[in-house]
């Protein structure tokens, strides 16, 4: 199996036979601890990734959202230099955010037995 461009680099290959547990355990990962005590999540791993996408993509809207009215909110309050780098840290988490949600959909597709082949 062909890893695609944007999988998770610590998960082995879907194919691999602790893919499952280690997707759960990563997936987990993604969210706040209370997941890990509720059944419902770590029982049902297609649940689990619904479950942090939706986690990941509520995280990058705030990002956007503080990112886009940082600068109007605390103009007044904060040096231009604090709000640049303030801005930058944004900016930088909302990459990564983006990166994440990239993986966290792969890894929801291979749940449910996508399997990637590699191109020549």
């Amino acid at each position: 199996m062909a890893r695609p461009p944007g999988w998770p680099d610590r998960l082995a290959d879907p194919d691999d036979p602790e893919f499952a547990p280690a997707a759960v355990a990563w997936l987990l990962d993604q969210g706040p601890g209370e997941w890990r005590s509720l059944p419902g999540l770590r029982d049902s791993p297609a649940a689990l990734a619904y479950r942090a996408r939706c986690e990941v993509r509520g995280r990058l809207d705030a990002a956007r959202a503080a990112y886009s009215g940082l600068r109007r909110e605390l103009a007044e309050d904060l040096p231009a230099d604090e709000i640049d780098a303030a801005l930058a840290a944004l900016e930088a988490e909302g990459a990564g955010l983006l990166a994440l949600e990239r993986e966290v959909d792969l890894v929801a597709e291979a749940l449910r037995g996508r399997r990637w082949r590699p191109r020549l």
